[in-house]
């Protein structure tokens, strides 16, 4: 049973990650290099297309969702290719989650962690759009993306509720949040706690 976990995401404040005892997880491409890293998340075609047709690389092993499972049936040819590389597919999509669409990377790292790996202690870093109406995310180097202020209330919207679902079916696991500030935009319950700096 893993016992204490890191999941790295893609926003601002994950480079208030420092190395720490524990599982390593990151989300598609972080900012910054991971050492020991236990898996990377992927949920989207668009970063298996960045894979397969631009470029992008990812290393070491991949949990992998419901759309990149879906991909690898699309294009054989990147399947053979990352086969070694995916670990798994992890295909849950929880009954608070609308579909896969607006389960996103984040959101699948943190309940495989809980979920799968059983860890008891989960620290979070780059989970911005919690806190802010910021979803920026060191994924949009390497891949475009629409960051319109459209787009960005229709994906907060969706999003948030799904961290309150998560947060709230696994009660008895420890969630630490880290950020810049502690207002937090939605309500958490006690089993999450807000870092706003780090150690």
């Amino acid at each position: 049973m893993t016992r204490v976990a890191h999941i790295i995401g893609n926003g601002p404040s994950a480079l208030m990650y420092n190395p720490s005892k524990g599982i390593k997880i990151t989300c598609n491409v972080p900012p910054m290099a991971v050492d020991n890293v236990y898996t990377t998340c992927i949920v989207d075609f668009k970063m298996c297309h960045g894979i397969h047709r631009d470029g992008v690389y990812v290393p070491g092993d991949w949990v992998c969702g419901a759309r990149p499972k879906k991909y690898t049936e699309l294009y054989p040819d990147f399947y053979m290719k990352h086969a070694t590389q995916i670990k798994e597919f992890y295909l849950t999509l929880p009954k608070y989650a609308p579909d896969y669409t607006a389960f996103n990377c984040g959101h699948m790292a943190t309940h495989y962690t809980a979920n799968k790996l059983q860890a008891k202690e989960i620290h979070m870093y780059g989970f911005n759009s919690m806190f802010d109406f910021d979803l920026s995310s060191s994924s949009d180097t390497i891949l475009n993306s629409d960051r319109g202020t459209m787009n960005n209330a229709r994906l907060t919207n969706n999003w948030r509720p799904i961290w309150q679902g998560l947060f709230n079916e696994f009660s008895d696991t420890q969630f630490v949040l880290y950020h810049k500030h502690d207002a937090i935009k939605f309500k958490v319950p006690e089993n999450v706690e807000i870092r706003t700096t780090n150690r």
